[in-house]
C-alpha cells in the first residue's frame, strides 16, 4: 500500500515537473510577456552635484544660490553655508 501511494505521490511529481517544461516553452516561444505600463515611460531627471560634499541632488529638492551667471545647488544649508564662506 505504501508504494502504491509513493508511485502516486512520483507520478504527480514529474506530471507537475513535465508540465511546466511545456509552459516554459510556449512562454518562449510567444515572445516577451507585455505588461501594460500604468505609469507610462519613466522619465529621467537631471542632478546636480554639490560643490561641497560632492552628493547629486534633483534640482527641485536642493538648496540653491546664484553664483554670477549660474546657479549652485547644495544638499542642506551647512554645505551652502561652507560654500559662501569658502567663496567670501
Amino acid at each position: 500500500m505504501l508504494g502504491f501511494v509513493l508511485d502516486v505521490l512520483f507520478a504527480l511529481f514529474v506530471a507537475r515537473a513535465a508540465w511546466k517544461l511545456v509552459q516554459g516553452f510556449m512562454e518562449g516561444y510567444a515572445g516577451p510577456a507585455q505588461r501594460p505600463s500604468s505609469r507610462g515611460p519613466i522619465q529621467s531627471v537631471h542632478m546636480s552635484r554639490d560643490p561641497v560634499c560632492g552628493t547629486y541632488v534633483i534640482p527641485n529638492a536642493a538648496l540653491a544660490i546664484t553664483d554670477g551667471s549660474r546657479q549652485v545647488f547644495f544638499c542642506s544649508a551647512a554645505c551652502r553655508d561652507k560654500y559662501r564662506a569658502k567663496s567670501a
